[in-house]
């Protein structure tokens, strides 16, 4: 009796073996990183989660900033060799150099360089929390490193959203990773809506309207972003053994 073998996932004509353990290894552990502000449900941080910016448990003044400037530090560096280690295998083999494949990893890439690069750039004080600190930054009296972080954790996001957007795109387009074409697209929905909700609440915040649940917002971004590599990671290794 005739036993048909298992049917593998398509790859275009020249495309290499799938990523495996290492790039799987490197994003699954950055994701793990990425999710230790959830710490401080049980630390005594003394900012209020729905409330408050993420980035502000980092902040110069806080009595747990190092670790969470290190925690920062070590999921965006490991995001980071993830995806360069994805995108230079990409490159070696020309067959698969995929638009959505290619502009996804590079998201990937900035979205840990520019999030290693935050843990170097933390904020001094507590703005939403503490009307002293948003008066001096309205006034331009706080360190320069408020607008290099301003500008670094956009330059993440902006990673983040090109690589969950281009690389769900890749999966079901190339029918590659599977848990990523089939879980991919409802995380893309529900990161775009919180980050809809996050830029809007920072937007009122900015104008002097109050937060706007701002803290649950980005909270619920970031959690989302860390779901999604997660997803990636077992993904990536999942068909590295197919």
């Amino acid at each position: 009796m005739r036993t048909e073998r298992p049917k593998r996932p398509y790859r275009p004509e020249g495309a290499p073996p799938p990523t495996t353990w290492p790039v799987a290894l490197l994003v699954g552990l950055g994701a793990a990183a990425y999710t230790a502000w959830v710490l401080e449900v049980v630390l005594s941080t003394g900012l209020n989660p729905i409330e408050t910016y993420v980035s502000e448990l980092a902040a110069q003044d806080q009595p747990l900033g190092g670790l969470f400037r290190a925690t920062d530090f070590t999921a965006g560096l490991l995001v980071f060799l993830g995806g360069l280690l994805a995108l230079a295998r990409l490159v070696r083999h020309p067959g698969s150099r995929g638009f959505w494949a290619v502009t996804g990893w590079a998201g990937v890439t900035l979205f840990g360089a520019a999030t290693a690069a935050d843990a170097w750039l933390p904020l001094s004080c507590q703005p939403t929390a503490d009307p002293e600190c948003a008066a001096r930054e309205t006034a331009g009296l706080v360190p320069a490193t408020h607008q290099a972080h301003a500008v670094s954790s956009s330059l993440a996001m902006t990673g983040a959203l090109i690589g969950i957007v281009a690389l769900t795109v890749a999966a079901r387009r190339y029918r590659r990773h599977a848990p990523l074409a089939r879980y991919g697209p409802a995380l893309v929905v529900l990161e775009l809506l919180a980050t809809a909700w996050t830029l809007t609440a920072i937007a009122l915040f900015t104008a002097g309207h109050g937060t706007w649940a701002l803290g649950a917002g980005q909270r619920l971004q970031v959690l989302l972003v860390a779901l999604w590599l997660g997803l990636l990671a077992r993904s990536v290794h999942q068909e590295g053994r197919t």
